[in-house]
């Protein structure tokens, strides 16, 4: 329990109505987008570094776990206060503080929502590229926190790509600037990469410096639905071995597809047994050679179905289905276990292999889409969490869907991070050395793990 003289410091700090203590209020806070629950005793909202600074020193001082969160909504536990103390909401920290077209930089505070910022760039003519589906209520501070992708990362990169500084608030109230506006630097550490995916465990993000590039002139969109998962990862081979690479590659398996089509009534064959939605942007001249060389690398492998979208209009259409999936398979069970793992893209076919088996071994519904073009597969197991019963194959099951991963020379976690949920398998990718290093690391942060604490290591 936080004690009520400590409370007095904290409002004097934020004031009394930046200080939220009800518990209506603290259970808004108590989950994310994993659906588990754990009740914080306050929740802050400072405006600026400066009263973060001064929150972290009082937290240092009196050992209050401190969780950062900005829209709450990861899928491994990230932002959940799991041992009680403080949240520090950065909503009110929202400004766009500086563009500079010149330059190619945008300077922001973590609450900025990632598609107000696109949409801001986008109207000067820029691009901000990083597109994490959550991206109309998801903020830059926890995008930079969880290293968050999307499906445009097959071409661009995902956020560690376009993150030049930082300032940082450490759990012992010092205020650290990392990076530089300039496109290169190699004066010491790289302490902003080493903080980008940190989760919240080494500081809190109060100002980023992005790098942003030209708006691409024009952009155009094809859905593919094969009869199988191997021609369209054989299609996905294809794309790339001829030296395209799209800004988009997406796809989605025959469960997926059926649950949309349930949802949607697209009229999607039902002999389909994957789709791919495959977008190329660029020049207008070099986006027409592309989608028609893609159209024909498609051809070769009998699909059921190639449409090309004729304008914008179109494209929004052909995105209809992508966009339905997470309302369409959620219609399937109570809840859902998402993970989001990565392969070598030459290994979807093998992997989804695996995920099948494992399926059929365990007695579990489990659904697969995800990004085609860097291997990145989000595994769908539908499930009852009150089911105990089941809940234990699950857990079996995400332990051998984790190994086989990494058989596959793969990753436990593309985009979604460690958090909560998956640091019991950290160390399973990591190797002994390297999990002890990093624990090291945030031991020299946070001497008394007041950040985060409970994330990524046990």
């Amino acid at each position: 329990m936080i004690k009520a003289e400590i409370f007095k410091e904290l409002e004097s700090i934020v004031g009394k109505e930046d200080l939220l203590t009800d518990k209506e209020d603290r259970i808004c806070y108590s989950y994310d987008a994993t659906a588990l629950k754990f009740l914080p005793d306050a929740i802050l909202f400072p405006e600026n570094a400066g009263e973060i600074s001064r929150i972290l020193k009082i937290a240092n001082r009196e050992k209050i776990p401190v969780f950062p969160r900005g829209a709450g909504s990861g899928f491994s536990g990230g932002s959940l206060p799991v041992t009680g103390g403080i949240v520090i909401a950065t909503s009110k920290m929202d400004l766009i503080i500086e563009l500079d077209s010149e330059n190619l930089t945008v300077v922001v505070e973590p609450g900025v929502v990632t598609e107000r910022l696109q949409k801001f760039v986008e109207s000067r003519g820029l691009f901000y590229p990083p597109d994490p589906a959550s991206l109309k209520f998801s903020t830059i501070g926890g995008n930079i926190a969880e290293c968050s992708g999307g499906p445009r990362a097959v071409k661009y990169g995902v956020t560690k790509d376009y993150v030049l500084g930082l300032e940082v608030v450490l759990p012992t109230g010092e205020i650290l600037s990392t990076g530089v506006k300039t496109a290169k630097s190699v004066a010491g550490y790289d302490l902003t990469k080493l903080m980008v995916g940190s989760e919240g465990t080494l500081g809190i993000i109060t100002k980023a410096i992005l790098k942003l590039i030209p708006l691409p002139e024009t952009k155009n969109t094809l859905l593919v639905l094969f009869k199988s998962i191997e021609n369209a990862a054989v299609a996905v081979t294809n794309i790339i071995k001829e030296k395209i690479i799209p800004s988009t590659l997406e796809f989605m398996d025959k469960s997926t597809i059926k649950c949309i089509e349930e949802h949607l009534k697209l009229g999607l064959p039902e002999e389909t047994g994957a789709l791919l939605l495959i977008e190329v942007d660029g020049f207008k001249e070099a986006v027409e050679i592309q989608k028609n060389k893609i159209a024909e690398i498609c051809r070769n492998l009998n699909p059921i179905d190639i449409k090309i979208a004729a304008d914008p209009k179109e494209q929004e259409k052909l995105w209809e289905a992508r966009r339905a999936v997470s309302p369409a398979v959620g219609k399937l069970s109570p809840s859902k276990i998402n993970e989001d793992i990565t392969v070598p893209r030459s290994r979807i076919p093998e992997m989804l292999r695996r995920i099948y088996k494992i399926a059929d071994d365990f007695k579990l519904n489990i659904v697969c889409f995800g990004h085609a073009g860097d291997g990145n597969i989000h595994v769908n197991i539908m499930t009852d969490r009150e089911n105990k019963d089941e809940m234990e194959r699950v857990e079996e099951a995400v332990k051998r869907l984790f190994s086989e991963t990494l058989e596959l020379e793969g990753t436990i976690s593309g985009e979604h991070g460690i958090g909560l949920t998956k640091a019991p398998y950290l160390k399973m990718e990591l190797g002994e050395t390297a999990y002890k290093t990093m624990k090291n690391i945030k031991e020299l942060f946070d001497p008394n793990n007041i950040m985060n604490p409970g994330k990524m290591f046990l």
